[in-house]
């Protein structure tokens, strides 16, 4: 049976621990923690969401679980191994060598939420680093199961997924094979030169941003990159750009342009200052289903902790998007129905 305790977030938030064994790279006992938001009357919706963070990043956003459970949905959100929640003392934070290690706590926690929820169809949605553990992990769902639609999982949002690496063309040529070997070699060694605070200065409260989040968990400078992990994101990078076949369609919102800088201005507040958008927007097609892609001016890299007006247009966008989802969802062909009237189909 599962045991729900009351999580940090205060009321009507639960979580419960997802026990993984020993890890892979050798940092003992591995953990994943989901959550759930549980308001009056949740026990009488119909559908549900799963969210994934990305990389330096947690489950901290009220909001948008508020915003799911006013639209009917049980809201459910996972903290990967190592990350948030679920890090542990002397574990290095957000480390794996293989983003394939995921799939133990997703399938898990999609199969927690399948027993609670038996009849209710499951969207997804991740942000950065997930967007690209999520994809990655669906395809591979659908090559084991034969279809994830027959799963349940209608359809999922990713919120400026990290797609390639930004940076020049050297970058991802001469510079990923340098990571190839030394992440192989030596996959706790820092990559020098990371850990800027621009975009932390610009979310959190209690520095130019709105947002109270947990700075242990999610540092302004954000937490070391090691070459293992890196590898393994390129990795992951490179089998996204080869297609895959999620099964399930998706929407992409993400910011209308990149603004990279190593201090902060207002700016930063008004563009993505951690991912290349054309990187997004050239790779968005590889998902293997229908994709709608979204542009939101003013938006940051996470695009619902962008300030007031674009946040408010990427719910809007979303909400539009799942109500096609849902008409789609009843006339039993979601994949295949038209929705050009969004007028973002890419």
């Amino acid at each position: 049976m599962t045991t729900w305790v009351p999580d940090v977030l205060g009321d009507g938030y639960e979580q419960t621990t997802i026990a993984l064994g020993d890890d892979p790279d050798g940092e003992g006992q591995v953990e994943a923690t989901l959550v759930r938001y549980q308001p009056p009357g949740a026990a009488n919706v119909e559908r549900a969401v799963v969210y994934v963070h990305g990389f330096t990043d947690y489950f901290f956003q009220r909001h948008i679980a508020e915003h799911f459970a006013a639209m009917g949905y049980a809201f459910y959100a996972l903290d990967l191994r190592k990350c948030g929640r679920s890090r542990r003392e002397g574990q290095t934070a957000h480390f794996v060598t293989d983003l394939a290690m995921y799939d133990a706590e997703l399938d898990e926690a999609l199969r927690l939420v399948r027993t609670e929820r038996p009849q209710a169809p499951v969207l997804l949605m991740a942000h950065s680093t997930g967007g690209l553990v999520l994809p990655l992990w669906l395809a591979r769902l659908n090559r084991r199961t034969g279809g994830t639609a027959g799963l349940g999982l209608s359809g999922v949002v990713l919120n400026s997924p990290w797609f390639d690496l930004q940076g020049p063309p050297a970058v991802r040529s001469v510079g990923t094979a340098a990571i190839d070997v030394i992440g192989r070699l030596r996959s706790k060694t820092k990559v020098p030169g990371t850990g800027l605070d621009t975009y932390g200065l610009s979310l959190a409260a209690s520095e130019k941003g709105e947002w109270e989040y947990n700075l242990d968990w999610k540092p302004l400078s954000g937490f070391p990159i090691t070459f293992g992990w890196i590898r393994a994101v390129r990795r992951g990078h490179a089998e996204l750009h080869r297609g895959l076949d999620i099964g399930i369609p998706s929407l992409i919102l993400r910011s209308k342009v990149t603004h990279f800088s190593r201090r902060y201005s207002s700016a930063v507040d008004a563009a993505d200052a951690v991912l290349d958008v054309r990187q997004i927007a050239r790779w968005a097609g590889c998902l293997g289903d229908r994709t709608t892609i979204v542009p939101i001016e003013g938006a940051r890299h996470d695009v619902f902790l962008s300030t007031e007006g674009p946040r408010a247009r990427a719910f809007e966008e979303m909400d539009e998007w799942i109500e096609w989802l849902h008409r789609s969802e009843n006339s039993g062909h979601a994949s295949g129905k038209d929705h050009s009237e969004s007028g973002h189909i890419s």
